[in-house]
């Protein structure tokens, strides 16, 4: 069978200010009403504070994990940290918050693919453990996306949130974890979900900020065809390719982008709502912190040898589905 890298444990960490559907209302030209039939979402979380970014998130789901799994830091041996919004443009959020854990014997980098990030670093993760050369490797998926959201554009600020959250990856030789993915990327979509300036292409300057070329701008209905099919594909596809049948599928896992691509991918696997996992209607598009805030949140649902699909959709294009088999019982 060989080994297979099974989540063991999972951490998480939300911002306490909540801004609601009602406080945007007085921001933009906007109702609750078109909010929650449009995205599904109520409120979502945003991170206040002089000088914290996505490491404060970070570190505090990493140190959540590490409480409920009473596990020093220092067994870890890799930090992968999934994010769009870094601390800083060069230096790794990774290594920062590897170090500000206590995690002084990983080496850790930052993986960067938009909304899909978390599960191309659970990927990634996985292949460590599989090789038997790494048994204590750390994922986390985390954004402060109210830094690059103009709150001025309706089109985009009531949709996305703040918060992180972290899973530890360790070998099963009970064929427990990750079983299967699927990951595509199609670099022909950056025209339509992308923050313009900042990077090396057309670096900081006093006009790229008068324009506000460093906001996401994102072209709503491409990015949503895209997203609703893709992700519903590739669900499907993963179940096809390990022969699952609804009844297998225990829990979808997806992506908390959209209320009505949500519905899609469940009707396209033919699932039920009971199989759905949801936190969009309080956190909003957390982008890399969806996936394992929702572990985080349904964890004490979660039952060894669920058999859970998670999937999910991102800017570049990036998106996939994984497929994974829960290895623990609730505490």
């Amino acid at each position: 069978m060989g080994l297979k890298a099974a989540i063991t444990a999972v951490g998480g960490y939300v911002p306490e200010y909540r801004l609601t559907n009602k406080i945007l209302e007085t921001m933009v030209d906007t109702t609750d009403e078109w909010i929650m039939t449009r995205t599904g979402i109520k409120e979502r979380r945003i991170l206040k504070g002089e000088g914290l970014g996505t490491s404060f998130m970070a570190i505090k789901a990493a140190e959540d994990l590490l409480a409920k799994r009473n596990l020093d830091p220092k067994e870890i041996e890799l930090v992968i940290c999934c994010t769009a919004t870094p601390d800083m443009p060069v230096a790794s959020t990774a290594a920062y918050v590897a170090t500000q854990i206590g995690a002084t014997n990983a080496f850790g980098w930052d993986l960067q693919a938009a909304c899909s990030g978390f599960l191309f670093g659970l990927t990634t993760g996985s292949q460590f453990i599989e090789t038997g050369k790494y048994s204590k490797v750390l994922v986390i998926g985390g954004d402060k996306m109210s830094s690059i959201i103009d709150y001025s554009d309706r089109t985009t600020c009531v949709i996305f949130g703040d918060g992180a959250g972290a899973v530890l990856l360790e070998p099963s030789e009970e064929g427990l974890g990750v079983q299967d993915s699927i990951l595509k990327s199609d670099g022909g979509g950056r025209e339509f979900l992308y923050i313009k300036s900042g990077g090396s292409m057309s670096p900081p300057s006093k006009e790229t900020v008068e324009n506000k070329e460093h906001f996401v701008h994102q072209e709503g209905q491409q990015v949503f065809k895209f997203a609703v099919t893709n992700m519903a594909d590739y669900s499907a596809k993963i179940m096809e390719r390990n022969n699952l049948t609804a009844e297998d599928v225990n829990w979808l896992v997806p992506h908390q982008a959209n209320m009505r691509i949500i519905s899609a991918t469940a009707n396209r696997m033919g699932l039920g709502e009971e199989k759905v996992m949801l936190n969009i209607d309080r956190y909003g598009n957390t982008t890399n912190g969806t996936l394992p805030l929702l572990l985080w949140d349904y964890e004490k649902q979660l039952k060894k040898g669920d058999n859970l699909v998670l999937a999910a959709f991102g800017g570049g294009f990036t998106w996939g589905a994984l497929y994974l088999k829960w290895a623990y019982d609730p505490s």
